[in-house]
């Protein structure tokens, strides 16, 4: 370990060290911090990525060096029902990976260990790995953190039953088991939900009960959004009058009647054209007929397009939601799973869009919300305030900034 030469930041001066950051091989854990690692890369860092084979080419397009390993999780582009459908179904598969990587980790890092961890929250070996080091962790948070208060109104009624049952307490006792295997007292709830320093890269204003967290553990540093061009450009049809996105994101996106249901809402509508992404796991001909003003695609340059449209109809992930607040675009929200319901109801709360659970979300329903935002006045000005407010977070330079002072 050690620092090496010295580099005159923005602020202050500082050694160039070695950093580490460890993430799993998901679009939403792994997009929302590399324009950070982008940053210390150009500040003359030397920044390795933990990051199993999938996501090796994205990591090393930032300048980061990937270390790879075999992660048991299923892939960005698995089948949703992967993931099963009770919460010990989506939480028991992140311990397991946990648990056989890190020793995959340490042979990884063996006489390369770094000055400083970041990590996502889903990277469990990362902290582990960072008090064997003797060295400092600063979690990178793509969603929403916990606030004073959040255990005992959300956590513990979340947990109440399954821990009760046998599988619920095989979970914790295995948990707890390899936390001190390697050292460590903590339980896992705090272990997992409050890290000794974290950078939470969403707006303040999708965190629900902002004043309730603890500032002195979690800076907000809002949206880290460069320079897209990679992902390709996206031109407006110069006969479109407005423009709209749907997407449902990376994960859960089988679901071919919400798309019919977009295509008899807004197809052949007049001066409307619609960017529909479909993902991997519907083909467009499960569709029917696509009308002339459509485009369907299994991916799309979402922030490209967003910044030329008028309405997004979103599953309210935390990085779509953020695009949409970045670009003041008016948002229908239809959360397919975990944080997205939160942010849903935090977006139709700062008055910017209206939140539209998916068993409500019919042909009628998708055009009335949609219409009726774009043709609102006060939503626009709602828009623009947050936009505003956005853009004094600090971003990108901010997060660079506070992760040299800890270098510091």
């Amino acid at each position: 370990m050690g620092c090496t030469r010295r580099l005159v930041s923005r602020k202050f001066a500082v050694m160039t060290s070695h950093i580490a950051m460890f993430s799993i091989a998901a679009h939403g854990h792994v997009n929302p911090s590399l324009e950070v690692i982008r940053e210390l890369v150009a500040r003359g860092h030397r920044v390795t990525y933990a990051i199993p084979p999938a996501f090796a080419e994205k990591v090393a397009e930032t300048g980061a060096e990937p270390k790879l390993w075999r992660s048991t999780l299923p892939g960005s582009d698995a089948d949703p029902e992967a993931w099963g459908s009770t919460l010990l179904d989506n939480v028991e598969p992140f311990l397991n990976d946990a648990i056989q990587a890190l020793p995959q980790l340490v042979e990884a890092y063996e006489g390369d260990e770094p000055d400083l961890v970041l990590h996502d929250i889903t990277a469990y070996p990362a902290p582990v790995l960072a008090r064997r080091w003797g060295v400092k962790a600063i979690s990178l948070s793509p969603n929403l953190v916990a606030w004073n208060g959040y255990e005992e109104e959300v956590a513990e009624p979340m947990w109440a039953e399954p821990k009760k049952t046998e599988r619920g307490k095989a979970y914790y006792a295995r948990f707890q088991a390899w936390l001190e295997e390697n050292g460590i007292t903590e339980h896992p709830d705090p272990f997992v939900g409050r890290p000794a320093r974290s950078l939470v890269l969403i707006p303040k204003a999708l965190q629900p009960n902002a004043d309730r967290v603890d500032e002195s553990r979690h800076t907000f540093v809002g949206a880290c959004q460069g320079d897209r061009a990679a992902q390709g450009d996206w031109q407006r049809p110069a006969d479109a009058e407005k423009v709209l996105v749907v997407s449902l994101g990376s994960s859960f996106t089988k679901q071919p009647d919400f798309y019919r249901a977009c295509l008899k809402a807004f197809g052949d509508l007049p001066g409307w054209h619609m960017v529909l992404q479909v993902g991997r796991h519907v083909a467009p001909a499960e569709l029917g007929e696509i009308p002339a003003n459509v485009e369907v695609r299994d991916w799309v340059p979402q922030l490209a397009i967003l910044k030329q449209a008028d309405a997004f109809i979103t599953h309210a992930g935390a990085g779509g939601s953020q695009e949409g607040l970045a670009t003041a675009t008016p948002m229908v929200a239809v959360p397919q799973a975990v944080d997205q319901f939160g942010n849903a109801d935090m977006l139709q709360a700062l008055g910017v869009a209206r939140h539209l659970p998916m068993e409500e979300a019919t042909a009628e329903t998708l055009r009335e919300a949609v219409l009726a935002l774009v043709d609102d006045p006060e939503v626009a000005r709602r828009l623009g305030e947050v936009q505003r407010e956005m853009a004094g977070e600090g971003g990108t330079r901010q997060a660079a900034d506070l992760i040299e002072a800890e270098l510091r």
